[in-house]
């Protein structure tokens, strides 16, 4: 919106034809002389340069030789390289994102739920995505002084490394993260790195010279890379951690030639498909290619891939991200811009023959005179390209100028708690409530100079969101203030407990979906603090899943109970500040209600648009992807099916021990249902509904969020399984989380789900001219 009008005024320019210049007239012909100049410089003994512009290639040359001497072998442009590091991401990368795509992976779960050994000293929460941003906190590489050798000798080695940093807190650029992922990527899908390559990656697109074995008779054809003890390495990898690996690892080891790069750059432009051949979907080709660092990093890393500004003349002054690259120490580099739809393959072996040249003057050159051929960018010509950036560039937003989303804690504690000052506080909360540094709300209204706090109310889970259980009062051990629990013997503060509070403050996290509790134990402590005659303070915090989506049911008002307080859609797109603004003034509560609003926040802003740190807000939703399957996966599991509760993965999977996966995936796959694919999978619930026993069903993959209906999907889901298991699917036990017996009622006539999606919206409508009256952002 802001861009927009931003346009429409003329503070910011775009020209007609709504993108930069192509360079497919571009006089290229200055590269040759760049190359030229760094081959007399001795810097490199030859190159292959190839540069691609909207679907076409558009300069390809090769210079010098591969071998300068005694055996002269010329470059030529099929020359095979060996990438270096750029294995990280034409190879590993893309695997691990082709298995989150699957459903297979999850990035923010440790990496050893899928390794178990990998967590030994003091790994075990490293995360996923950790690991592909170099976040994780391990050293640079695996020590070469110890005797190890093999595979095998190799993940032992990682298996006792150290971190050197805590996870999340510190740059370090670690060839180990990729060597892990490696392993994991072999773990979950039963292939070795290379095959599992060979046949889901470089096979599909028509790489044919893309391999991590280059065959003994294409040695002519190889670039040769450096002596090492004494011997040329040619036509075997040059890093010395993959060498001794026997050549195969997760952060070196692949030889390719510009032509397949070239391939696989477009793929990466085409949103992952090349001539109708899909391999990752453009969602996850977009995720993977912008800003997905831990909060407040200044470094900027995708997933796998480093970040960059696009072409243009001007790309200095632009924020280093619109265009991803990465770099190889053999002398490689590919960068890709999807602003400009331009990449750029810079293939040399520039450590020939003693590791004494240097490609960094070749490449910084030859990106310089791509750029030159392209127009000066705004930053709203790049946000209007790659929207998902547009938090990075300040010069749009105010609010984002500090590069994160402020919650209430943090704007209460930049006012130096004023609203508070003089007041005995009741604080309820749980692990949910941190500030931007993660520091407790009750550690910072204990400290808070003027405010008292006396006492910390618990919602469901308990203070440490721990427990899938009723919770019993207690002790915080460190400040020795009492916990009264508002999911035990009681749902609301009474008299006795709210005794010498002056004020009530709320600061939990929300999951934006109606059933819920944590908003329920909001509105019960409000109606308390107003018969108490008591203040209610809300910190507020995002809706995780969007508050610009409103979407499902709207419950049955005489079904309201602790998992249904108010009559709203599945989804209702409003924060905790807002529903409680709705609540107050909707049900006449007479709460003295005081919102702290967010700064920074915009209403489309997913969690992780944020800035934010993902913490958990329950047990049974531990990442983003599976709170946004909740307010689908969680409509059926009222009745007699298990949603992966006491799994890994709950709310990611749909089973019973009378299902048939494959019938159920095949058939749900067959309806089409927009934002995710459903694989086959069996699992064991450790507890929860079918404690124990083998269950059979579907892994839900998320695969584009945006396209996501929710409560469809779990519509969707219900049908499926009445249709499917009549006589043993319980239709009419999902009623407590559908909320509306019109729709238990159509999908047990065998509506088409589509039509009953479409029957629900006119509602949607109405619940949201009611919504809009409160709306805070």
């Amino acid at each position: 919106m802001l861009l927009s009008a931003l346009l429409g005024t003329g503070i910011l320019s775009a020209r007609a034809d709504g993108g930069p210049e192509s360079l497919q007239r571009a006089d290229l012909s200055g590269i040759a002389q760049i190359v030229q100049k760094e081959i007399r410089a001795g810097r490199i003994p030859g190159a292959v340069v190839l540069v691609g512009n909207e679907g076409r290639i558009v300069y390809r040359k090769a210079f010098g030789y591969a071998v300068p001497g005694p055996e002269k072998i010329p470059m030529t442009v099929g020359t095979l390289f060996d990438l270096a590091s750029l294995t990280k991401v034409v190879a590993t990368t893309t695997a691990v994102m082709q298995l989150v795509e699957q459903g297979k992976l999850a990035l923010d779960v440790p990496a050893a739920r899928y390794w178990p050994a990998f967590g030994e000293n003091g790994k075990g929460a490293i995360t996923v995505r950790e690991l592909l941003t170099h976040y994780s906190g391990l050293a640079p590489d695996l020590n070469l002084e110890t005797p190890w050798s093999g595979t095998q000798g190799a993940l032992r080695a990682i298996i006792a490394e150290k971190p050197v940093a805590a996870p999340g807190t510190r740059y370090v650029y670690s060839d180990i993260n990729f060597e892990a992922l490696g392993e994991i990527v072999q773990r979950v899908s039963g292939e070795p790195l290379d095959v599992y390559c060979a046949k889901h990656i470089f096979g599909p697109l028509g790489m044919g010279k893309t391999t991590f074995h280059p065959p003994a008779w294409e040695r002519y054809r190889i670039a040769p890379t450096e002596y090492l003890d004494g011997k040329l390495r040619w036509g075997e990898v040059h890093d010395p951690t993959a060498y001794r690996m026997g050549g195969v690892s997760g952060h070196a080891g692949l030889f390719s030639t510009a032509g397949d790069l070239a391939v696989f750059a477009q793929a990466l432009l085409d949103g992952g498909s090349y001539h109708g051949v899909r391999i990752l979907d453009r969602p996850i080709v977009e995720r993977m290619t912008i800003p997905q660092s831990p909060p407040g990093k200044v470094r900027l890393r995708g997933l796998g891939w480093d970040l960059a500004a696009p072409f243009a003349p001007n790309r200095k002054d632009l924020l280093p991200v619109g265009a991803y690259d990465h770099t190889g120490f053999t002398g490689t580099l590919l960068w890709i811009d999807p602003v400009s739809g331009t990449y750029v393959i810079i293939l040399t072996n520039r450590v020939y023959p003693f590791g004494k040249g240097n490609a960094g003057p070749l490449r910084e050159a030859v990106i310089n005179l791509v750029s030159s051929h392209l127009a000066p960018l705004t930053d709203a010509e790049v946000v209007s390209s790659r929207p998902l950036l547009g938090r990075y560039y300040a010069g749009l937003n105010e609010a984002y100028a500090a590069g994160k989303v402020q919650v209430g804690v943090d704007v209460l504690e930049a006012e130096r708690f004023a609203p508070l000052k003089g007041l005995r506080v009741g604080l309820i909360t749980n692990q949910t409530g941190v500030d931007a540094h993660g520091n407790r709300t009750v550690d910072l209204l204990s400290r808070a100079p003027g405010v008292r706090l006396v006492a910390i109310f618990s919602p469901e889970h308990g203070l440490y969101g721990d427990l899938d259980e009723k919770v019993a009062s207690g002790m915080e051990p460190s400040l020795g203030l009492p916990v009264y629990s508002l999911y035990g013997n009681v749902r609301r503060p009474t008299g006795e407990m709210l005794q010498g509070i002056d004020a009530l403050v709320f600061d939990v996290q929300d999951a934006g979906a109606r059933f819920y509790t944590y908003i329920t134990t909001m509105a019960y402590a409000m109606q308390a603090a107003a018969k108490y005659g008591i203040p209610f303070y809300i910190l507020d915090r995002p809706d995780p899943i969007g508050a610009n989506v409103v979407q499902g049911p709207i419950l049955d008002a005489d079904l309201e109970s602790f998992t249904g307080y108010f009559p709203l859609p599945v989804r209702y797109g409003m924060t905790v500040g807002e529903l409680a603004e709705m609540f107050n003034a909707e049900d006449h509560l007479g709460a003295n209600l005081h919102v702290i609003r967010m700064r920074g926040y915009q209403r489309r802003d997913w969690y992780d648009d944020t800035g934010l740190r993902w913490v958990a807000p329950s047990p049974n939703l531990r990442t983003l992807a599976e709170t946004a399957l909740y307010p689908g996966v969680g409509l059926v599991e009222g009745a007699n099916v298990s949603v992966g509760r006491g799994t890994d993965t709950p709310f990611e999977l749909v089973g019973a021990p009378w299902i048939d996966a494959g019938q159920l995936a095949q058939y749900l796959n067959d309806r089409d249902i927009p934002g995710v694919r459903f694989v086959p999978a069996a699992f064991t619930p450790r507890s929860s509904r079918y404690q124990g026993r083998l269950c059979h069903g579907v892994r839900v993959a998320l695969a584009d969020r945006q396209a996501l209906d929710a409560p469809a999907l779990g519509v969707e889901i219900a049908s499926a399984l009445t249709r499917l298991y009549p006589e043993k699917f319980q239709t009419r036990r999902i009623l407590g989380m559908v909320g509306a017996r019109w729709v238990v009622a159509a999908i047990q006539r065998g509506e088409d789900p589509r039509l009953i999606a479409a029957r629900w919206r006119r509602a949607v409508q109405d619940f949201e001219g009611l919504r809009r009256r409160y709306l805070l952002y």
